[in-house]
């Protein structure tokens, strides 16, 4: 690991675990940020559309889950 964050491993495992909440937040803050091409764009409406006309071929949460649990 990089000597200048050895210090960081020094705090306490709530302190640690807070700081790599706070870097995820700014992260997806950035993420938000960032301007989504128009061909990523008409994807999405492609997929929303087909699911709306098709909500059965969509999966739940639990089976998402349960689907990378068994491939893990």
């Amino acid at each position: 690991m990089n000597a200048e964050f050895a210090p960081l491993l020094k705090l306490g495992r709530a302190e640690r675990l807070q700081l790599v909440e706070d870097l995820w937040d700014s992260l997806a803050q950035e993420d938000a940020a960032l301007p989504l091409s128009e061909a990523k764009r008409d994807e999405l409406r492609r997929r929303k559309e087909r699911f709306l006309q098709h909500p059965e071929s969509g999966l739940s949460w639990e089976q998402v889950k349960s689907q990378a649990r068994a491939s893990a």
